[in-house]
């Protein structure tokens, strides 16, 4: 069975950080790009930040500079490091795998988890 857990979402004051983590089970990710997606109610779900295999980041222009991305292929487990949160991070913030050699976009990602819920106040 392969599945995608995230977890450490919550509730933050404007400002605070918060470390999200998504745990892969049933095969190894190594060699798959890694991301992480949030999405609203009655939203597109969006790109914000990826790890390809080799370790390469890339992140939506709204999170350059706030968010983190890293990878752990020993415990097949990716990280989003969020700092310096606002309200518009409000979301529920999915990860993803993908070995397709594309990256941006959701439809390219083969596996995804159910989602945790960041909330950001004021």
């Amino acid at each position: 069975q392969v599945q995608l857990v995230e977890s450490g979402g919550g509730l933050v004051q404007a400002g605070g950080s918060l470390r999200l983590s998504c745990a892969a089970s049933g095969r190894s990710f190594s060699a798959d790009a890694l991301g992480w997606f949030r999405q609203g109610p009655g939203k597109e779900r969006n790109f914000v930040a990826v790890i390809n295999w080799s370790g390469g980041t890339y992140y939506a222009d709204s999170v350059k500079g706030r968010f983190t991305i890293s990878r752990d292929n020993a415990k097949n487990t990716v990280y989003l490091q969020m700092n310096s949160l606002k309200p518009e991070d409000t979301d529920v913030y999915y990860c993803a795998a993908n070995n397709k050699g594309r990256y941006l976009y959701a439809s390219e990602y083969d596996f995804w988890g159910q989602g945790t819920q960041v909330t950001v106040s004021s």
